[in-house]
């Protein structure tokens, strides 16, 4: 690497909702620019306005918010490269493609839609591929072969056109990529792709390389679906007299479905049960909401952490990394070729492991939404001890009430079944002094709440486990939840007797 100070960027389109596989390549340049003390770029790029979702960029935004990956540079935060959505660096580009076409490296084409369809066909019939390319654009209306008067005329005219690149035929272009290493392409197969629309805006192609250029970007990393536009990308570079500021490239491997079979995509999630974008997103122009893995109870640290080893080894045991561990250890020659597969009960691992680090404190502020959309009213300290004895139990945030409800409320139901497998008249004596004996009691702690349950056992001359599971049933409603001394502690003792006798009855 030179001395350059390092500049990277994540440039979306703001189309809709952040794909996990997105939220890696911006953490991916993140980490890049944190681990060489460098410049993280935000860039939008929306020149296609045909594509343009309303609200898709404050998305984007507020999910790398939620991640903690804050650019140095973006529309919100400006910098000395602004502005940083295409749409308003229009001016910029038109200037650059007219000099490819000065230089003999572009042309102007002027097909109508209808002419184009009729080339497709027409070589999708005779079995070749429907590109336009160095063997159709010599059939097609553009510079190359129109004469210079007609090209004159049409433009005076106002008669729509776009620029296309004139791609040289039977060249290798070479170039060597941070993951992959040495990569070529034979020019022959590849298509004039379009620089300049009929709106006068860039196309990816041309905006990508003069913003790079202008924003002086030192390394581009991108996903690996990119790769069949370098050469276009390549030729732009050198063509626009700028191959020695090229950045180094490196194409991110795909997340892939969870059987390795194809690229995961949001169908998949749908299908399978899991989320895959970063936060939820409400399409507007269908009203369709995908759920994001903020709100299905991730943690973003725990979200960061697993993205980050989906593709890359940091080559240690450990697996739980803040991000500034993350950064020092990042390096691009540690990214794997091959796709990741994703392991929707590995991402959770890692949110149960953040759950169990966060402190409780922390942990009551991000519950009490909860409570509040179920009416419950409860201290910060019961929710904070409430949460002490359930956390271990959560893969999810989201799981929280179903390990902890009976904590607020008394039961609906009770496993009356599980009881009376095993119940008798002596279960039934039992209970009844052990109410008793809670009644009489003036010390409500756990330790004297296990000691009167002990005590009581040995005069009704029971087993400790006969007793154990009715009386977790009778609290909780169910065979589950944290130690039953605990709960019968923290839910108080009129409420534990309350129960005691509401289970009595139902029995």
């Amino acid at each position: 690497m030179d001395t350059k100070k390092v500049r990277v960027r994540f440039a979306p389109s703001p189309t809709g909702g952040l794909h996990l596989g997105g939220v890696r390549t911006v953490l991916y340049n993140y980490l890049f620019a944190k681990k060489h003390g460098g410049e993280f770029v935000l860039r939008i790029e929306d020149t296609d306005q045909s594509r343009f979702v309303e609200g898709a960029e404050e998305y984007i935004m507020k999910c790398l918010e939620w991640c903690g990956i804050e650019p140095d540079e973006s529309p919100l935060k400006g910098g000395p490269f602004a502005p940083y959505r295409q749409s308003e660096r229009k001016a910029n580009y038109a200037q650059y493609a007219q000099q490819l076409i000065n230089d003999g490296k572009a042309y102007y084409a002027f097909d109508t839609p209808e002419e184009l369809e009729v080339m497709r066909e027409k070589y999708k019939m005779e079995g070749h591929s429907a590109q336009y390319d160095n063997r159709t654009r010599a059939f097609m209306r553009n510079s190359l072969t129109l004469t210079a008067d007609e090209v004159n005329t049409l433009l005076a005219a106002n008669t729509p056109y776009v620029i296309r690149i004139k791609m040289p035929v039977g060249e290798t272009l070479l170039f060597t990529d941070m993951i992959r290493g040495a990569v070529s392409f034979d020019t022959s197969l590849v298509d004039d792709k379009v620089l300049l629309k009929a709106d006068g805006m860039p196309t990816y192609h041309l905006a990508v390389v003069v913003d790079d250029y202008l924003m002086k970007i030192t390394h581009a990393f991108r996903g690996e679906e990119w790769l069949p536009s370098a050469p276009v990308h390549l030729l732009l570079w050198r063509y626009l007299g700028w191959e020695n500021d090229m950045p180094e490239w490196a194409h991110l491997p795909l997340i892939l479905k969870p059987d390795g079979n194809g690229k995961l995509s949001k169908r998949d999630g749908d299908r399978l049960g899991f989320p895959v974008f970063a936060m939820d997103w409400i399409d507007p122009r269908t009203n369709e909401q995908t759920t994001g893995f903020r709100e299905r109870g991730f943690l973003p640290e725990a979200f960061v952490n697993m993205l980050a080893l989906l593709g890359w080894n940091p080559g240690v045991e450990q697996e739980l990394f803040s991000m500034e561990e993350m950064a020092a250890l990042f390096s691009m020659d540690r990214v794997h070729k091959g796709g990741a597969k994703f392991d929707y009960e590995k991402a959770k691992w890692f949110n149960h492991q953040y759950i169990q680090k966060t402190d409780n404190v922390q942990l009551a502020e991000l519950i009490k939404p909860q409570l509040a959309d179920k009416n419950i009213i409860a201290t910060d300290q019961k929710l904070i001890q409430v949460i002490a004895l359930v956390k271990e139990r959560c893969h999810l945030l989201n799981e929280f009430w179903e390990q902890s409800y009976f904590f607020f409320v008394t039961p609906q139901t009770i496993d009356t079944a599980a009881i009376q497998a095993k119940w008798s008249d002596t279960a039934k004596s039992f209970f009844q002094s052990l109410q008793t004996n809670f009644i009489a009691s003036a010390d409500w702690s756990h330790d004297n709440i296990e000691t009167i349950f002990n005590n009581t056992i040995i005069d009704a001359g029971i087993k400790k486990g006969e007793a154990m599971l009715p009386f977790r049933i009778m609290l909780v409603g169910g065979k589950f939840g944290p130690g039953v001394f605990a709960i019968a502690e923290l839910i108080g003792k009129e409420e534990t007797i309350k129960r005691l006798q509401n289970a009595l009855a139902s029995l």
